[in-house]
């Protein structure tokens, strides 16, 4: 006749698996907010890009060069760290209709998760626009 071995208890086995699994999972949401933060802060480039270039090809007789159109740009990034936020105005013929002015806004990013810095680098948003 064979021998039966009598099975051990399994208690105690969920809290093994929630401890191998969990920290997989904080990673991961840890993660989604990251790339959220960095989603949020392009869209608000690409915004400040499109604001100071409207403001731009809008008030071009004002003389200033671009530099309203950089305070816009800087103004409509305002949750941003501005020391941190780049704002460069193409150079243009101010005084002719048609010319493109190019608004170019930077900012840097890095995804962190759990200590370790996953991606890193600048984020640019371009925007173009004719001198109305």
């Amino acid at each position: 006749m064979p021998r039966r071995v009598a099975l051990r208890s399994e208690r105690g086995q969920a809290a093994v698996e929630l401890a191998l699994v969990l920290p997989i999972l904080c990673a991961l949401v840890l993660a989604i907010a990251q790339l959220g933060i960095v989603w949020n802060n392009y869209e608000t480039i690409t915004d400040a890009a499109r604001a100071g270039a409207r403001k731009a090809i809008v008030e071009r007789f004002v003389g200033d060069n671009g530099a309203s159109a950089v305070t816009a740009a800087r103004n409509s990034a305002g949750n941003l760290d501005q020391s941190k936020l780049g704002v460069t105005v193409s150079d243009s013929d101010w005084s002719t209709a048609g010319t493109t002015v190019t608004v170019t806004v930077t900012y840097p990013y890095s995804i962190n998760i759990l200590g370790w810095t996953v991606q890193s680098g600048t984020l640019t948003s371009t925007t173009q626009e004719s001198l109305e």
